[in-house]
Order: C-alpha cells, then structure tokens, then sequence
C-alpha cells in the first residue's frame, strides 16, 4: 500500500511539475475544440438464412441436398463469392404434424447460412429468389462500414485542422498570432450506429411493402452511420 501511495505522489507530482514548466514556456495560451463529422452508408450486411427440408405435396421430402444446391446456385448467380458465404449451424428436428398424423417420428434436415452483402438491393434480390417452402428464418445480423479505420483517421485530421482554424480567427481578433500547438488531446469519437437487428428487419418488410404496392414507392434503404469527433487543441500565443 504504501509504494502504490508513493507511486501515485510521484505520478502527480511528475504531471504538476510538466504543467508549470509549459506554463513558464507558454505564458499565454489558447484553447479551442475541433469537431469533424461525416455520414456513410453501410457496405457490408450480414444475413443468415435458415433451410429445412420439408414435404411437397405428391413429391414426398425435399431433400436438404436438393434445398442447398438451389439455394448456392441462386446466390452464385447473384454473384455472391464462395468466400462470402459461410454455413451457420446444421440441424435435424422431427415435423410435429406428420409425427402426429403418421405415428412416425421422421427427421427433417435444416442448414443455416450466413452471407455477406453490399448493398439493399442485392438484399432485394436475395429474397427474391429463396424457396418460401425451404426458408423457415431470415434476418439481418449485422451491419457494417468496410473502411471505417480509415473514415476515423480522416476525421480526427479534419478535427484537427479545424481547431487550428478557430483558433487562428479567435486570435487575430485580440491582435495575437498564433503559435504551435501545446497539447492535443485524444479526439473524442460520437456516433448514432446502423440500424441495429430488429430494425434491420423491419426495414425488410418495410422492402417487401413497397414492392407490393408498386415502383412508384420509394426505395426503403439502411439508414447513414453519422460519426463525429471532437478535439480539444491548446495553441501557444505569440
């Protein structure tokens, strides 16, 4: 207890003694806040589909093999890679109906995948094509922005640079130039994020409404990620 007490004195006194030092070195200051912000759309949309195989009527069982193939052939076509489609689970359950009706418990195959997409559209397409017999669950997992990194590196530049241009008017109109930059703190990231699972997928049936009523229905799509920064630079007066 008593070195993490000495630990702790020496840190703020280590901090108190750099806080007068800049203070002697820059005797006068400012302090403003920067603040960048950006809307994007979202570009990667993960969503699982749940088959299962089940009876046709005069045809018996559709099988899982059969239910698959169709399935991987109308996300190929779509132009779907192999890389961007993965299986999720695998399961087997028993058709309460038939069990009940026939006195027979027979198994009934199911497979969940999960896809990657870039855009509503080729969402639209997706559903468009799945088998409704064969198709017991879809949902949206998840949304993303592939170059997020690279948008939050960006801003936090802009936030910056525009904490240097505040201070710069501030300045000039005191009759003071402005010096270099003191202390830059860490930029302070706000955002509201994507559309989050449930309404995600309220905003699939709010797409298969419109294209019910018609093309003269606007298209329904995700809502913009707004991310935002804000930095507090302290500047040096000339």
């Amino acid at each position: 207890m008593n070195k993490l007490l000495i630990a702790t004195l020496m840190l703020f006194s280590f901090f108190q003694t750099a806080a007068q030092n800049t203070a002697k070195e820059y005797p006068k200051t400012i302090s403003v806040t920067g603040s960048a912000e950006m809307e994007v759309a979202p570009d990667e949309i993960y969503v699982q589909v749940h088959l299962k195989e089940y009876e046709k009527k005069g045809s018996g069982k559709v099988s899982i093999d059969k239910i698959k193939a169709d399935f991987l052939r109308h996300v190929k076509g779509m132009g779907i890679a192999d890389s961007l489609i993965s299986i999720a689970s695998f399961d087997g359950g028993m058709n309460p109906w038939l069990r009940k009706k026939n006195k027979k418990g027979e198994l009934y195959a199911g497979i969940a995948y999960t896809l990657k997409l870039k855009s509503s559209q080729q969402l639209d397409a997706l559903v468009n094509g799945l088998d409704d017999d064969a198709t017991q669950n879809f949902f949206i997992e998840r949304t993303a922005y592939s170059k997020m990194e690279e948008l939050k590196k960006t801003l936090k530049m802009a936030a910056v640079k525009a904490a240097k241009e505040k201070a710069t008017y501030l300045t000039a109109a005191i009759d003071e130039k402005l010096g270099a930059a003191v202390t830059i703190n860490e930029p302070v990231e706000y955002f509201v994020p994507f559309y989050n699972q449930r309404a995600a997928n309220m905003m699939v049936k709010d797409m298969a409404q419109a294209e019910e009523m018609g093309s003269d229905v606007a298209a329904v799509d995700f809502r913009k990620l707004k991310i935002k920064y804000d930095v507090s630079v302290t500047f040096a007066l000339l």
